[in-house]
């Protein structure tokens, strides 16, 4: 999708996306301590609410977003909260400086048809990570029934084709988008770290 594509969702107020609380797939992730406050990354930001979130917990949050629409109500909710900021950026042409302990997207990696740009956007990632830095990616997938609206599907096989060549895969589990509706749809929460040495040939027969 283009800028334009996303700031007409934004500009109408289509946004099935946002539901103005943190997923309780990253929350369980801080919770648990496996997401320690550092540098964190929120990649597709949207309104801020992940970012924001994250900010309350004693992250260093910089969230992008491709519509400046976004960048701009989230500034706004973000007023006066100096641990994060926004900017509008594209996050496969122009990615931002330094590195980061946190990458986090919820359904910006699953938005590429072309498995060379999700190949793409991981390997962006896997520049940004810090040596023991952690992507958590939350992915439309193909489990569930069939469905004419809601998140792009990917199977676990799209996954891990985009990034286990550039980051090891520390875990993938099925979970549910949390989009207060009756049926959620089903989706991937994938966890990635820098690896420590790189990924081997698969074996031949």
């Amino acid at each position: 999708m283009t800028e334009r594509d996303w700031n007409d969702h934004y500009a109408q107020g289509f946004m099935p996306w946002d539901s103005d609380q943190p997923d309780p797939a990253l929350v369980a992730m801080v919770a648990s301590g496996a997401l320690l406050a550092g540098r964190a990354l929120d990649v597709g930001c949207g309104t801020g609410t992940h970012a924001l979130w994250l900010a309350t917990k004693g992250f260093d949050v910089l969230g992008i977003d491709l519509a400046p629409l976004a960048i701009e109500r989230a500034r706004v909710k973000g007023s006066g909260v100096s641990a994060c900021r926004f900017e509008a950026r594209d996050f496969l042409e122009n990615p931002p400086p330094g590195h980061f302990d946190i990458v986090f997207d919820r359904g910006c990696f699953h938005v590429f048809d072309a498995p060379e740009a999700r190949a793409r956007f991981a390997a962006r990632v896997a520049d940004l990570l810090t040596p023991r830095g952690i992507w958590l990616s939350l992915i439309g997938s193909t489990e569930g029934a069939a469905r004419d609206t809601g998140p792009p599907r990917r199977s676990a096989r799209d996954v891990a084709n985009a990034i286990e060549p550039v980051l090891e895969i520390v875990d993938l589990r099925a979970i549910q988008f949390d989009l207060h509706v009756p049926e959620p749809p089903a989706a991937w929460s994938c966890v990635s770290r820098r690896r420590a040495v790189p990924a081997q040939p698969s074996t031949g027969s």
